[in-house]
């Protein structure tokens, strides 16, 4: 009888996977259980055996091809099926720092995931952090050897490029070894100190880093002895942190890629999230990173080659000309440089200028400040200017934008998230304000002094710095009569404010003295045309002036 041999299920949402290798030939006899394939999905590169013995007849597949789930990648002329051939499988070993899998028939139990090292031991993992981040430097550890934890209490304290992180444990138990120290950068996965957590079958000492859901796997599968696999139909999980929602906000979203391609992507210096893939479900090949990388050479090349990826000039050796020190750039600086370049080398900008009269607003913020204070707040120039550029925003849609010259798109977005930046001693952070259309001005002065708090104590989660549409920069409280702020990409456009001055204003034939507030929109020309920029600037400057202008608006 022929048998289809088809791409078995690999595990929720992978949809397809890469021929890294076929094993077996035209002509040759198969044996159950033997290796005929190995595939590389975006997760794992795994080992797939074959469920009939028999000799193949055709193979419909090359290496290097990427394959759906339930494609038939060759037929063979069967001569027993498993049940007839194998009465009692045989778990399949690797070497001992992968994972073993034993084939489960579907009347016996599931297999147990054993806990790390000895009984009742488990190795915490760094976490997962969100997409792009494959590793964090620890700032501090807030527990020594010895110590005993509760589920839940935070262990050590560390900083992405991205923001500040607290990082709890998921198990109770007692710190017997710590294997890396303050200031070290650490990889996602690479265990971080080993806890003793009492009996290994309780639920939580299980293991603190990746869980597997057990859905009775049809056939055995043997682990690449290069990579930790799981199972096809089985899903690998990252490290839970449900314990810090709050804390961590999780991307739910990946490029789709296999490691093979992401590794080829890092190595040309390109970012695989910024790749469009030509696939099924827009899967990103090789071929893709090429193309991308090609159109983004032409593009500087086009530019005079002022852009990213320009040669830098060696520093001289300033310690000739006197005494100096040399400190490495934190996380953020290091990723607030990145990104700025990126934006300003990416982004025509254009910065437009004007003043806004708030000598009446300034009265009506000072007699209403004391509401916001009682319930937590600050009613600060900032605060009122969150609530009159989301009103902006709705009049002037292209202002709420995002620009996809890859597909030559304009990305509406139909809700009004803002991020504010934030002096710390860290470096500037801009955490987002969300959905501020649907908030009051005392709502909003409340939770910009929350967050902002949040920011300067590095307790601001990844969630928190995410999502923005539009940013504001307000310098006044240090001074300054005007600036140009650089765009935040993805975003099109920012509003700079300098410091307040009473100024000689002619009114009725003579001057009086008004409150004078300059501000600055700079904004990405591709998209945004000079004349609606001035008449964007106007719209805010005269919403400040007139605030009954938001009410009626």
């Amino acid at each position: 009888m022929i048998k289809e041999f088809k791409l078995p299920e690999l595990g929720e949402n992978i949809e397809t996977a890469e021929i890294v290798k076929i094993m077996v030939s035209p002509g040759d006899k198969v044996e159950v259980d033997q290796i005929v394939l190995e595939i590389e999905t975006d997760k794992a590169t795994i080992e797939v055996p074959s469920e009939y013995s028999g000799v193949v007849k055709e193979v419909f597949v090359k290496d290097g091809e990427t394959a759906k789930v339930g494609q038939v990648i060759f037929t063979l002329e069967e001569s027993g099926n498993k049940d007839e051939l194998k009465s009692e499988p045989e778990p399949k070993q690797v070497t001992e720092n992968s994972q073993t899998v034993e084939e489960t028939q579907a009347t016996e139990p599931e297999p147990e995931i054993k806990p790390a090292g000895r009984k009742g031991t488990i190795e915490f993992k760094l976490p997962d952090l969100g997409e792009n981040i494959e590793a964090a430097q620890i700032v501090k550890f807030l527990v020594k050897v010895g110590d005993k934890i509760e589920n839940g209490q935070v262990l050590f304290e560390l900083e992405t490029d991205k923001a500040t992180i607290e990082v709890p444990s998921e198990v109770s138990g007692i710190v017997k070894e710590i294997k890396v120290k303050d200031g070290d950068t650490v990889k996602i996965g690479e265990v971080v100190m080993l806890i003793e957590t009492g009996e290994a079958s309780e639920p939580e000492s299980q293991t603190a880093e990746a869980t597997v859901e057990n859905v009775k796997p049809e056939k055995e599968t043997v682990v690449s002895q290069q990579t930790q696999v799981v199972p096809p139909v089985e899903k690998e999980k990252r490290p839970s942190v449900s314990s810090v929602p709050k804390r961590i906000g999780m991307p739910e979203k990946i490029a789709p890629a296999a490691p093979s391609v992401r590794r080829f992507a890092r190595e040309i210096g390109i970012d695989i999230n910024q790749v469009s893939g030509s696939g099924p479900g827009g899967r990103i090949s090789v071929e893709d990173v090429k193309k991308f990388a090609k159109r983004l050479n032409q593009s500087l090349s086009q530019s005079g080659g002022t852009a990213i990826g320009v040669k830098h000039e060696p520093l001289p050796d300033f310690a000739k000309w006197g005494e100096i020190e040399i400190q490495p750039m934190s996380n953020i600086r290091k990723k607030t440089a990145e990104h700025l370049s990126y934006a300003w080398a990416t982004i025509p900008h254009v910065t437009q200028f004007d003043k806004a009269d708030i000598t009446e607003l300034e009265k009506l913020r000072k007699k209403y400040s004391k509401i916001a204070e009682a319930k937590g707040g600050k009613l600060t120039i900032t605060a009122i200017l969150l609530k009159v550029i989301a009103t902006a925003l709705k009049k002037f849609p292209q202002f709420n934008a995002s620009i996809d010259m890859q597909k030559n798109e304009i990305i509406y977005k139909k809700y009004f998230n803002i991020g504010v930046a934030v002096d710390t001693d860290r470096g500037l952070i801009v955490p987002v304000i969300k959905d501020v259309d649907k908030k009051s001005v005392i709502d909003l002065s409340v939770e910009l002094s929350e967050i902002s708090a949040k920011a300067r104590d590095k307790k601001v989660t990844i969630e928190d710095m995410q999502g923005g549409n539009f940013t504001i920069s307000n310098l006044g409280g240090i001074g300054g009569t005007g600036f140009t702020p650089i765009v935040n990409s993805p975003e099109v456009a920012i509003l700079g404010v300098s410091r307040g001055q009473t100024e000689p204003v002619f009114e009725n034939g003579e001057f009086v003295p008004r409150l004078m507030l300059p501000i600055s929109l700079s904004y990405d020309h591709r998209i945004i045309d000079g004349a609606d920029a001035a008449r964007f600037l106007r719209w805010v400057a005269q919403a400040l002036e007139q605030p009954l202008l938001l009410v009626l608006e």
